[in-house]
C-alpha cells in the first residue's frame, strides 16, 4: 500500500478555502434563473409521467379521473412480473459481478507505478465515453464470435462488464481517502496480504463497495440499449418490455410501470447517500 502513500496529494487548504470564500453565485446575475429552468426542464417530464400514472382514462395526454387502476393492471399481469423479475436477477448478479472485478481494479491500479495507472483508469473509463450503441454492438459481435447463443447468460455478462467503471468510481475514491498509515501499521504487526484485505482494507472500504454495488444496481437495472442487443426471447427485462408497449401504442401502464421503476431507483439511491453519511458520521464520532 505505499503506492497508495505516493498517489496522495496534501491538498491547499488555504487556497481551496480563498477560493471557495470568492465565489458566490448571487454575484452573477441570471445564474439562479438558468438554474431553476435546467431544474424544471429536467423534472417536468417525470412530474407529468408521475401525475398520468394515476389517470382512469385509456390515453395518456387526456385527464379524466384520479385512480390506481393502472397500478393494479401492473400486478396482476403475468408479463410485466416477469419482466420485472428479470431485471432484478440481472442486475443483482451484474452488480456483485461488477463490484467485485471493480474492487480488484481499484486495488490494482493503487498498486501500479502513476504512468501505468492512469492508463489502466483510462481504459476502465473507457466505456463512460464510448457511446453506448458502440458498447451494444462490439459486445453482440464478441458473443456471435465465440458461437455463445443470447439469452439470460449474455445479459448478465454484458451487464457485469458494463457496470464495472461505475462501481470503480465510488470504490476509487474511498481507496484515495483512506490514510496509507494504517496500511502500513498492519503490516508491521505481521497482517499477511490476505488478512491484511480482510481485516483492515475490506472494512474501509465498504462505504465505497455499497455505493459502487448499488450505483451499478441502477445502471444495469434501467439500461435498455445493450440489454436490447444481447438478450434472448425469453430474457426481456423491463426497459425492453416498456419499449415494446410504446410501440403497440402509448398507453397510461407505460406510466404505471415507469413510476414504479422511478420509485425504486430513487429508493436505492437514497439508500446509497444515507449509508455513506453515517459511515461517515461514525467516523468522526470514533
Amino acid at each position: 500500500m505505499t503506492a497508495l502513500a505516493r498517489t496522495r496529494r496534501r491538498p491547499d487548504d488555504a487556497g481551496e478555502c480563498t477560493a471557495t470564500a470568492r465565489f458566490d453565485s448571487r454575484r452573477y446575475r441570471g445564474l439562479g434563473g438558468a438554474a431553476r429552468l435546467a431544474f424544471v426542464f429536467l423534472y417536468a417530464p417525470l412530474a407529468v409521467v408521475i401525475v398520468y400514472s394515476f389517470n382512469s382514462g385509456s390515453i395518456v395526454s387526456r385527464w379524466e379521473s384520479f385512480s390506481f387502476s393502472w397500478y393494479r393492471e401492473v400486478l396482476d399481469r403475468n408479463d410485466v412480473r416477469e419482466a420485472v423479475w428479470t431485471s432484478l436477477r440481472v442486475a443483482v448478479a451484474a452488480s456483485a459481478g461488477g463490484t467485485a472485478l471493480a474492487i480488484l481494479a481499484a486495488l490494482g491500479i493503487v498498486a501500479m507505478l502513476r504512468r501505468g495507472s492512469s492508463l489502466a483508469v483510462g481504459f476502465l473509463s473507457m466505456p463512460l465515453l464510448v457511446p453506448e450503441i458502440v458498447t451494444a454492438v462490439g459486445t453482440l459481435s464478441f458473443f456471435v464470435l465465440i458461437g455463445l447463443d443470447r439469452g439470460m447468460a449474455t445479459l448478465i455478462l454484458a451487464h457485469t462488464a458494463f457496470c464495472v467503471p461505475f462501481a470503480l468510481l465510488p470504490i476509487r475514491a474511498r481507496l484515495a481517502e483512506l490514510d496509507p498509515a494504517v496500511f502500513e501499521a498492519a503490516s508491521d504487526l505481521g497482517a499477511s496480504g490476505v488478512r491484511l484485505f480482510r481485516r483492515v482494507t475490506l472494512p474501509l472500504l465498504v462505504p465505497g463497495i455499497v455505493s459502487g454495488a448499488l450505483l451499478a444496481f441502477i445502471i444495469s437495472l434501467d439500461d435498455y440499449l445493450i440489454s436490447a442487443f444481447v438478450a434472448g426471447p425469453q430474457s426481456t427485462t423491463l426497459p425492453i418490455f416498456l419499449f415494446g408497449l410504446i410501440r403497440r401504442g402509448a398507453s397510461p401502464l407505460i406510466n404505471a410501470v415507469s413510476t414504479l421503476l422511478l420509485l425504486v431507483t430513487v429508493a436505492v439511491l437514497s439508500a446509497s447517500y444515507l449509508t455513506g453519511k453515517w459511515r461517515n458520521q461514525n467516523e468522526w464520532t470514533k
